[in-house]
Parts: C-alpha cells; structure tokens; sequence
C-alpha cells in the first residue's frame, strides 16, 4: 500500500473499511467514534501544535494496512477454500497439468 501523507486520507481509508466490513450501520459503531475523536484529538490547529501527530499517523496508518490486508485475505480465503476439497485431476488441471496414465489406458484407481 502506499504511503498515504495526509492524515485526511488516512481517516477516509479506515472509515471506507470500517464501511465496508460493518455495512450501512458503521456510523453507530464504537469503531467509528474512536477513530474520529483519535483524528480530532491529534488534530494541528493554530493555536496548539500536536507533538505527537506523527506518530498517530503512523499507528493510523499501519491499523489501515491491517484492515485492508484483513479484507483482502477474506475475500481470498472464501474464494479458495469455500468449495471444499477437489479432485486431484481437477487440482492438476488447475496448475496446467496431467496425471499419468496407466499402461492399459486407465487413469489411476481410486
């Protein structure tokens, strides 16, 4: 992933996947109201200058990393392994690949 700079894009990221593993009531979520007040806490304004706003903004990062990366793999692991077990020449066909033969013209027995 990209390092994103600013920490508005940062905020919008993590809200898209809060959006996107809780569905339409994410507002409502305790997840939700934490990263606001956090990204409105280390917020710069021009009469106190946050100190630590780099550091938030690596842990904001890094915990939208984590997110992604999490969706990511769900959506892979229910695409891999939601359909059970396959046949062997389905998995070698899968790869680009044949099993053997026996002599006789039969494929292997079961």
């Amino acid at each position: 992933m990209a390092a994103l700079s600013s920490p508005l894009r940062v905020c919008r990221g993590i809200l898209k996947e809060l959006r996107s593993s809780k569905g339409p009531e994410y507002k409502q979520t305790l997840a939700y109201n934490f990263v606001l007040d956090q990204f409105r806490k280390n917020q710069v304004t021009n009469e106190r200058h946050c100190r630590a706003r780099r550091e938030a903004l690596h842990a904001s990062h890094s915990y939208l990393c984590l997110l992604a990366s999490t969706r990511h793999h769900l959506t892979l692991h229910k695409l891999f392994h939601g359909k059970g077990e396959r046949e062997p020449e389905q998995v070698a066909r899968l790869v680009g690949l044949q099993l053997p033969t026996q002599p006789g013209g039969k494929g292997w027995e079961k």
